[in-house]
């Protein structure tokens, strides 16, 4: 699946949608992830107030991965200037 992602409420659908595939109902998500049901639901309904971390660690239970990559050109993956696993410095 590839999602092209423009505003916030996007990514709560996306989710959503990727747990409901996965068949995990939002308290196995969020348990897995150590978030609580009731916030779980708050960031597929409200996405907008997801912290990085948070949007990383559901990203990974649902074996999805974020991609960055110039409107316009090749994807990050082919870039191989930063390894995969490290951090880059800002």
């Amino acid at each position: 699946m590839n999602q092209l992602l423009s505003i916030p409420s996007q990514v709560g659908v996306v989710l959503r949608a990727a747990r409901k595939r996965t068949k995990l109902s939002q308290a196995q998500l969020a348990a897995k992830i150590g978030l609580s049901q009731n916030r779980l639901s708050q960031l597929e309904t409200d996405p907008g107030s997801m912290r990085v971390d948070q949007l990383l660690a559901i990203m990974s239970a649902l074996s999805l991965e974020l991609q960055v990559q110039p409107r316009d050109g090749p994807s990050v993956t082919e870039n191989k200037s930063l390894p995969t696993g490290s951090k880059a410095e800002w």
